[in-house]
């Protein structure tokens, strides 16, 4: 595990919200938005990348770029932590068995440092089946999905009431022409009492802002 902070629950910026939300009324807020990856389906198709692995990476800046997503709970002491970096855990699909292999892959600052070994995880999975996720192990990394059979307008994960997992869940899925430009659904699950309504339309602004600036370079 990579290291993180204790934060001090009585001068959090959001305490009030962390307190009602962590106890009085325990629940998580999930968000669909379509966001354009036109630029970023040509930028994958001329440099023959996956475009999975350059939306995973952008995906990953964005998340690390602003501390409410690096949230944590530690449920042995009851603190509330902020991890200096989080990865993500990406799934790759067999066709063969119809089913999925999670693949923790560590987040890198530099892209193509990143996309290589993303790439390299991806390989090494494919010589297994097994579902082993290990949370455990694996404290500060959030899931990243991609659902590319279907362009869907809404999804809901639910989660136990009252469990306090503050990591990000984030899915997408296959994109569409809207008026010229390929949209594309992105879910983002967050936890309430780490996060409202402008944060979570935050992660959709910045992931936006990312994928603009990194296919402008």
């Amino acid at each position: 595990m990579d290291g993180y902070r204790v934060i001090d629950k009585n001068t959090y910026y959001r305490s009030g919200v962390f307190r009602h939300f962590s106890q009085d009324c325990k629940c998580s807020m999930s968000m669909t938005a379509r966001l354009d990856v036109t630029a970023l389906a040509a930028y994958s198709k001329a440099s023959g990348t996956k475009f999975s692995l350059n939306f995973l990476y952008l995906l990953s800046r964005t998340l690390n770029s602003r501390e409410d997503y690096r949230m944590g709970w530690l449920w042995q002491t009851e603190e509330l932590i902020c991890y200096d970096v989080i990865h993500p855990t990406q799934y790759l699909f067999h066709e063969d068995t119809e089913t999925c292999t999670p693949v923790y892959s560590r987040y890198r600052e530099d892209y193509d440092a990143f996309y290589r070994a993303a790439a390299e995880d991806l390989e090494r999975a494919a010589q297994t089946r097994e579902y082993a996720l290990d949370a455990a192990g694996h404290p500060n990394w959030f899931d990243a999905s991609y659902i590319p059979w279907l362009s869907y307008d809404a999804l809901h994960l639910e989660l136990p009431d009252g469990y306090l997992f503050f990591a990000p869940i984030v899915n997408w899925g296959r994109w569409r022409e809207e008026g010229g430009r390929l949209m594309m659904p992105v879910s983002v699950r967050l936890n309430h009492a780490v996060a409202d309504g402008y944060l979570l339309a935050k992660a959709f602004r910045l992931l936006q802002a990312e994928i603009d600036a990194f296919c402008a370079r």
